[in-house]
């Protein structure tokens, strides 16, 4: 079983910022493979389908950001899942929009919701999806907290169908072939 965890922040204002777009990638993901997330439980809200031909399990936490370990813990303690078949899709002002990274392990550099992650699991292995949103250009809670232009959303878009076949991959062979096939993707913005 996988677990596949959407970072954000529930809620109506937060809907389509920065900072959701974990729970907007998951959510794309389950459009594609039917899967209905609608279950509450976990301190989240989830639903439990197949990609490719694996039993995997879509959580957006409605801890909030900072306390997404809390949901996570709870799942991984239920369902007895390993580190190395958890995921994670998350938002990183590092990359630009249009980009993604995988990493199969690594340090929250900076963001609170990996960091809780981390502490509640006491493991920094667990394998990553980085979903670029750009840098700030001033005030960081107000970038991360903020909505995409319609140019950006017609970019990220297409980021998110690459973050959904990057995540069949990882489930299908594993994080180093994600890696091989999706670091360094880049979305050219003139499109």
């Amino acid at each position: 079983m996988f677990l596949i965890v959407g970072l954000g922040n529930p809620g109506r204002e937060y809907e389509d910022t920065r900072h959701n777009i974990g729970f907007k990638v998951v959510d794309n993901i389950a459009k594609e493979y039917n899967i209905e997330i609608n279950r509450q439980k976990f301190k989240g809200t989830y639903g439990e389908g197949f990609i490719e031909g694996e039993k995997v399990i879509l959580l957006k936490p409605n801890t909030y950001m900072n306390l997404s370990g809390e949901s996570v813990r709870e799942v991984v303690n239920f369902y007895n899942i390993d580190n190395g078949d958890i995921l994670v899709i998350y938002d990183d002002i590092s990359l630009e929009i249009g980009s993604l990274r995988i990493r199969e392990k690594g340090s929250a550099g900076g963001h609170n919701g990996i960091k809780s992650i981390i502490a509640h699991l006491s493991s920094e292995v667990f394998s990553r999806i980085k979903v670029g949103v750009g840098q700030p250009g001033g005030d960081l809670i107000k970038h991360v907290l903020g909505k995409f232009t319609k140019e950006e959303t017609v970019v990220l878009n297409k980021t998110i169908d690459a973050a959904i076949k990057a995540t069949a991959e990882i489930i299908k062979s594993d994080a180093k072939t994600a890696m091989n096939q999706f670091n360094g993707f880049k979305i050219n913005k003139t499109i």
